[in-house]
């Protein structure tokens, strides 16, 4: 791979233009080979009579045009300047388990691209950040990653922290893909976020529907963590709306402020008293885990369903047998027999000794399909540009295809826990 000719030819253009034109005429300069492969330059001129002053200044230029030669080649040499992707999620507290499959995801994507050479020749980096799952925390990891001038943003996790953040994406014009953000209100803008999942509207009218018709609910109660309201109000108010459709009520509507005071057994009190056919559970995994336990010691039987947001490896740990027979909503068929997903599942586990959660895939996804979209970037293109003209990416279960406003649909799975494990219903 030839290096710096244009310069070193320039260079030899001003050697002679220094020679006297009969001192010139009798030199010849041959630039042999400046590469990778063989940085060495070789200079022959003929034996010519000539002054003491020229021959002086002849070997003067000449040392110059190798000096010159010696700095492309080390600027050729040096490593290439990694492209920087920034991934933003809750790594610290009790949402802290979606966070971390998400990091762990993104994690081993940047890896296995560097293994293959990265993109284009370069080597990608990943700059993490927690926020903590708070408003402030978020803000100033974004202002961080902005001032690292990421290429883009994978995160946050949570429809809560992109409320906070996508208005400071948006004022950088620097894209964002949340690989979990499924908050409806996020539909249909023209801006800088992009997501992997669709919007709650789809996930929460096939759990409707599930709910209605295969349990055969008709009146249920809600529980809901105001933590996370963007994503839980919305998911809640899309189920209502198609829950009331088909005939079905909700019979009570009880939010609640997760955190380390939270009252449980009160709160298990307040659904069970309800009467209702069975209980509805809008919150991450550790709270979930906790309200089944202490709704199962006062109905082993009443049925109960979760959404998305629970279904990670965590529920079961936590919930143990309490956990048994529950009804999740899922972004992961953990049975598929796809060569993709049994290749993620098991470099992931090999990676970091644990079975992936739908996060983790779900990240691995967003990053890959911010490298290709990069990879395929052309002059004076933005990425946004490229990932709205392109559309259609590649993902490990279903393509990630974008609409016009960076939003997408993706399927969801409706399992039940049995024997410790997920199992997928339909």
């Amino acid at each position: 791979m030839e290096i710096g000719s244009s310069r070193i030819s320039q260079t030899i253009l001003a050697i002679r233009a220094e020679m006297p034109t009969s001192v010139a005429i009798g030199i010849r300069i041959r630039l042999i080979s400046v590469s990778i492969e063989n940085p060495i330059t070789l200079f022959c001129f003929d034996k010519t009579i000539m002054s003491r002053k020229a021959r002086n200044r002849l070997y003067g230029a000449l040392c110059s045009l190798a000096v010159l030669a010696g700095i492309l080649f080390l600027q050729a040499c040096s490593p290439s300047e990694p492209i920087r992707l920034g991934f933003l999620g809750g790594l610290s507290g009790r949402f802290s388990d979606l966070g971390i499959d998400g990091r762990n995801g993104a994690l081993l994507a940047v890896e296995m691209r560097n293994t293959n050479g990265g993109v284009n020749g370069r080597p990608i980096e990943l700059v993490i950040r927690d926020d903590q799952q708070n408003a402030e925390a978020a803000s100033e990891a974004v202002s961080q990653l902005i001032e690292l001038k990421v290429s883009a943003v994978i995160g946050p996790m949570t429809s809560s922290m992109a409320a906070v953040v996508v208005p400071q994406v948006n004022k950088a014009q620097l894209v964002m893909l949340s690989p979990t953000v499924t908050a409806s209100s996020l539909t249909g803008l023209d801006d800088y976020f992009f997501r992997v999942l669709a919007a709650t509207t789809y996930f929460a009218k096939k759990s409707s529907d599930d709910h209605f018709q295969r349990l055969g609910l008709r009146k249920v109660a809600a529980i809901y963590d105001l933590r996370n309201a963007a994503y839980t109000e919305s998911w809640l108010n899309d189920y209502q709306g198609s829950f009331t459709t088909h005939g079905g009520m909700l019979v009570k509507r009880i939010g609640f402020n997760s955190d380390q005071n939270t009252l449980f057994p009160d709160l298990a009190r307040q659904l069970v008293e309800t009467h209702a056919d069975g209980i509805l559970i809008l919150a991450n995994s550790v709270d979930a885990a906790m309200l089944i336990q202490h709704v199962r010691r006062l109905n082993a039987s009443i049925p109960i369903a979760t959404s998305e947001w629970a279904a990670t490896e965590r529920l079961i740990e936590l919930g143990g047998r309490s956990v048994e027979g529950i009804t999740t909503a899922q972004f992961l068929d953990r049975q598929s027999t796809q060569p993709s997903y049994i290749k993620f599942r098991k470099s992931f586990f090999e990676r970091f000794g644990r079975e992936p959660g739908f996060a983790g895939l779900t990240a691995f996804d967003a990053v890959n399909v911010i490298l290709e979209g990069i990879e395929h970037q052309l002059a004076g293109q933005t990425l946004k540009q490229v990932l709205l003209t392109r559309k259609n990416f590649s993902g490990t279960q279903s393509p990630v295809v974008f609409d016009d406003f960076g939003d997408t649909l993706r399927e969801t799975y409706l399992t039940t826990v049995a024997n410790g494990s997920f199992v997928t219903l339909h």
